[in-house]
C-alpha cells in the first residue's frame, strides 16, 4: 500500500495538470460538529487527478453522496493494487478522467437530521470499503486511527457510532477526492451523441449542468455517466411544497432553530410520520422544548419496532442482490412488501422504549385519564391523517390542520362508532415522508428514444444487473453506457438505497465500466 500525502511514485499521468493551485485538504474544506483539530495536518489525495472540462471524460457521477464516494473509494483502491476483487490493469497503468458533480456545497450526508446522540442503524463496518476491502485506507477503522480516536472508541464497546462521526468519516473520505469533485453543480440533463464512425450507435454522452454559484452552464462529454442523485423530499399531499412553515424532516437540524428560536416558548408542534426520522424529531422537541406541545400523528396504531435480527439482516448481505434480481418479478415484488419493516415506518426499539418512558412520566404528572390525556404536553395521535391546511386564524403565522380521526373506529369501546374531524392550530409542522428516486427519469428525457421500443410514454428505464441502464439493442455501443444507483429497489432489492452493501457494489459498478478498458 502506498502513502497519501501529496506526493506521488506513479506515473507522470497521475500529476495534476500544470497551474493547478495546490490541493486544498479536508480540514481545510470542511466544518462539522466534531470541529477540525483532529483532522490530519498531512494533505490526503487519491490517485484520481483533475480533468479539464473541454476534455471527454472516461466517467461522469451525478452526485457525490454515498454511492458515488464509494465508487471513487473502489476506483482508487482498484489503482492502488491493494483489492484482489479489482484487478483491473489498465487502471494501473493510466488513471482514468472523471468527475463528480455534485448540487450541495459541500460533502453532506443527511445533515439535516444530525441530531445530538442520533446513532447508526447499522455496523460501521458496512463501510465505504471494509467488506470489499478490509486493507482499504478508506476503512472506518483507519478513519479512527488516522484521527486518533481508534483506542477510545474499542472503549465503546459498540458496532454502532454516532451519527454525526459517521458522516465525518464519511467527509473525511471525501476530502480525498476533492480534485476531481464539482460542488455547486445541478445536473440539468444527459444527452446522448452519435459517433460518427458507428452510424447511428451512441458512444459518448454530454452532461449538462449548472453552476449554482454563477449561474454558467457548463458541459462535459463521456463515455459513462452514473446517475447517484440521491432521494429527492417527498412531501405528499395535501402539504403544500414550498410552505416556510411546513419543513421536511430532511431540513429538521437546519430550520427548526430558525423556526423555533426560544427553547422555553410555548409552541405547537406537529409531526407527521410513523418513521425513525419522525420518532427522532419527536424526542428531540420534547427534549430541548420543555413547554412546547408537541404531536406525532401516525396513520396506523402504534409506532412499530424495525425487524434488526441477524437473520433478517441477511436481506441487506451483498449475495441477496442476485437472487433477488433473478427472481419473477411478482415474487420478488411480494418478497420485498415482506421485508420493508426492516427499514420503512418502522423506529428502532431503543428510541421507541425511550419515548414510551416519555409517555408515561406524564402519566405521572398529569394524569392517567382520558381526559388528563388530552393536556399532555406531547402525545401520540394514532389512526390520523391530515386532509387539508389553511391559515390558523389562532396563531398568528400559524396553520391550521383538519385532521381525519379514525382512532374511534379502533379505540372506542361505544358501539357504532363513528371517525370524526379535528382541527390542529400549530406554529409548524414537520414531515418525515420520506424521499423521491425518480430523478434519473428526468435527466435522460432527451435519451428516451433509445429505450427498448422506443421510449412509450408510460415506460420506466430498467437495468441489467451490473445497474447499467437497458437501451434497444445496439443503440449504445459496448464501451459506453449509463448505470443507476440508489434508485433500482424495485429490482435490486431492499438494500438499494441503503448504506449496506456500498463497499461491495462500488467495486462492482468499477468493474462493469473498466474491467475491459483499452489503454
Amino acid at each position: 500500500m502506498t502513502p497519501h500525502a501529496d506526493f506521488r511514485t506513479h506515473s507522470e499521468k497521475w500529476n495534476s495538470p500544470a497551474g493547478q493551485e495546490p490541493l486544498l485538504g479536508a480540514s481545510e474544506c470542511f466544518t462539522n460538529g466534531l470541529g477540525n483539530s483532529h483532522l490530519p495536518t498531512v494533505v490526503s489525495r487519491s490517485h484520481l487527478r483533475h480533468t479539464p472540462e473541454e476534455e471527454l471524460h472516461d466517467l461522469v457521477c451525478v452526485g457525490f453522496g454515498p454511492a458515488s464516494l464509494a465508487i471513487a473509494v473502489a476506483l482508487h483502491d482498484a489503482m492502488d493494487g491493494t483489492d484482489p476483487s479489482l484487478n483491473i490493469p489498465s487502471l494501473q497503468q493510466d488513471a482514468p478522467k472523471v468527475a463528480f458533480l455534485e448540487r450541495q456545497h459541500q460533502f453532506a450526508w443527511h445533515a439535516g437530521m444530525l441530531l445530538p446522540g442520533a446513532r447508526m442503524q447499522i455496523t460501521f463496518m458496512k463501510d465505504m470499503a471494509t467488506l470489499r476491502n478490509p486493507r482499504s485506507e478508506f476503512t472506518f477503522i483507519n478513519y479512527l486511527f488516522k484521527n486518533g480516536r481508534l483506542i477510545e472508541f474499542t472503549n465503546l464497546n459498540t458496532f454502532l457510532p454516532q451519527r454525526v462521526e459517521y458522516e465525518d468519516y464519511m467527509r473525511w473520505c471525501a476530502g480525498w477526492f476533492e480534485e476531481v469533485v464539482q460542488y455547486d453543480q445541478e445536473v440539468l440533463k444527459i444527452v446522448p451523441e452519435k459517433s460518427s464512425s458507428e452510424g447511428d450507435t451512441i458512444s459518448t454522452f454530454t452532461v449538462l449542468s449548472r453552476n449554482l454559484q454563477t449561474g454558467e452552464l457548463q458541459s462535459r462529454r463521456t463515455k459513462h455517466v452514473v446517475i447517484a442523485s440521491g432521494g429527492r423530499p417527498n412531501i405528499p399531499k395535501p402539504f403544500p411544497s414550498n410552505h416556510p412553515k411546513v419543513v421536511h424532516s430532511s431540513q429538521f437540524s437546519h430550520i427548526s432553530t430558525k423556526l423555533l428560536k426560544d427553547f422555553q416558548h410555548p409552541y405547537n408542534v406537529a409531526v407527521i410520520g410513523n418513521g425513525q426520522s419522525a420518532a427522532e424529531i419527536f424526542d428531540f422537541l420534547h427534549s430541548h422544548y420543555p413547554n412546547a406541545k408537541t404531536r406525532l400523528l401516525i396513520k396506523g396504531g402504534a409506532l412499530r419496532p424495525s425487524d434488526d435480527s441477524p437473520f433478517v439482516n441477511e436481506i441487506f448481505n451483498p449475495s441477496r442482490v442476485d437472487c433477488t434480481f433473478s427472481r419473477d418479478p411478482d415474487l420478488r415484488h411480494t418478497t420485498i412488501t415482506e421485508d420493508r419493516n426492516t427499514n420503512y415506518g418502522v423506529v428502532r426499539l431503543n428510541l421507541l422504549e425511550r419515548i414510551y418512558e416519555t409517555l408515561y412520566t406524564q402519566r405521572i404528572r398529569y394524569g392517567n385519564s382520558p381526559v388528563a390525556e388530552e393536556q399532555w404536553p406531547h402525545r401520540i395521535l394514532p389512526y390520523r391523517s391530515v386532509l387539508n391546511l389553511e391559515g390558523s386564524p389562532v396563531i398568528n403565522g400559524g396553520i391550521r390542520l383538519h385532521v381525519r380521526d379514525q382512532s374511534p373506529l379502533y379505540l372506542s369501546d361505544a358501539p357504532n362508532a363513528e371517525e370524526k374531524e379535528d382541527e390542529l392550530d400549530v406554529d409548524v409542522v414537520f414531515v418525515a415522508t420520506g424521499y423521491q428516486r425518480d430523478l434519473h427519469e428526468t435527466l435522460l428525457q432527451d435519451a428516451r428514444s433509445l429505450m427498448p421500443g422506443g421510449g412509450l410514454k408510460d415506460a420506466k428505464w430498467t437495468v441489467q444487473r451490473d445497474y447499467r441502464v437497458q437501451f434497444a439493442d445496439k443503440k449504445v455501443s459496448d464501451d459506453a453506457g449509463v448505470w443507476l444507483q440508489g434508485c433500482c429497489e424495485s429490482s435490486h432489492g431492499l438494500s438499494d438505497t441503503l448504506l449496506s452493501i456500498l463497499a461491495t457494489r462500488g467495486g462492482q459498478i468499477v468493474k462493469s465500466i473498466f474491467e475491459n478498458r483499452s489503454v
